[in-house]
């Protein structure tokens, strides 16, 4: 059974490592007060501004308790968070958590739960500063991560233009076909090192393609290489045009699940011709796949060059919710 709320929040208090000088005030850089009052209080510093997201985790939705240990759940939730902020070339602050908890629920589920998110906050020195506790049908988690970047500095989802090349980190589609396997009922050992697990959000190469300016829009591989890429092309108000040979295909996975396999928390980004890019961003593989064009060009959005020189529209065909699933 979990614990009663108020020992919740002190247990999770403890994992968050909150340490508070006489004053009352945290010792933990940007965090100058967390858990225990009703407000977090955060220093911004001056020259820049700050980025707010927030991510829901659902029961049945984003994980199953029949394939995902709590370890991996609670890291998975935090990665959504982070992975938005290296997709703005930011540097994440602090995070919040907001947990809705079956009452039949183990504690030990619970307390993986926060060992997963604390480790990789701790990898990253991101301070869990507040959030909240409820009963709930089935397990929810709502993470909040706060982040900062220089002021006008932020690397957003319009800035692509005609001419630009596009880039991806990683490889693609592995996720998706762990994903695929756990349907079919294959038994998945959840390895550290598994992308579907444990997933890795891109914040050294988010900040280095920002600090060097090489990118001029981003977005991180959350619902899907076709649908994030649409995101960019209608914010942007251009079109683009993908080379089937030059996608990096993960090992275990295809083409269509390159394409349109999500939760790879990759970066999406686009740059102009111009720009020299090394193979290697923050130790991570860079590859080109595609061309920005003009949206007039094309009927639709995002069309691929395939393999045998022909060229077909390509339909956003990963996950968005409310949609049924094909």
């Amino acid at each position: 059974m979990v614990l009663k709320e108020r020992k919740l929040i002190d247990r999770i208090r403890r994992l968050a490592g909150t340490a508070t000088t006489t004053s009352g005030a945290t010792t933990n850089g940007p965090v100058v007060r967390g858990i225990g009052d009703d407000c977090a209080i955060l220093r911004v510093r001056a020259g820049f501004e700050l980025l707010v997201t927030t991510d829901l985790c659902v029961e049945g939705v984003h994980f199953s308790r029949e394939w995902h240990p709590a370890k991996s759940v609670g890291h998975r939730c935090l990665t959504r968070g982070l992975s938005d902020i290296a997709s703005m070339g930011g540097e994440p602050l602090a995070c919040f958590l907001s947990l809705g908890l079956p009452s039949s629920l183990s504690q030990s589920w619970v307390d993986g739960f926060l060992q997963g998110l604390r480790n990789l906050a701790k990898h990253f020195k991101v301070q869990l500063a507040g959030g909240d506790i409820s009963s709930a049908k089935q397990v929810t988690a709502d993470i909040v991560v706060v982040g900062e970047v220089p002021a006008g500095k932020g690397l957003l989802r319009s800035g692509a233009r005609p001419g630009d090349r596009i880039y991806v980190t990683g490889d693609l589609g592995g996720s998706a076909a762990v994903l695929k396997r756990l349907y079919k009922g294959d038994k998945i050992q959840p390895a550290k090192s598994s992308r579907h697990f444990y997933p890795s959000p891109r914040i050294e190469a988010g900040l280095w393609l920002r600090q060097k300016r090489k990118a001029n829009s981003m977005i991180d591989l959350s619902d899907g290489l076709s649908v994030d890429l649409a995101h960019i092309c209608e914010e942007s108000r251009v079109s683009a045009i993908l080379y089937a040979d030059r996608m990096p295909v993960a090992e275990g996975a295809d083409l269509a699940l390159a394409l349109h396999g999500g939760e790879e928390y990759e970066l999406l980004f686009t740059a102009p011709a111009s720009v020299k890019l090394p193979h290697r961003v923050a130790g991570i593989k860079v590859t080109e796949i595609g061309l920005i064009n003009g949206r007039s060009n094309y009927s639709s959005a995002i069309q691929i060059l395939g393999e045998n020189g022909t060229v077909r529209s390509l339909a956003p065909l990963g996950w968005e919710h409310f949609r049924k699933q094909g």
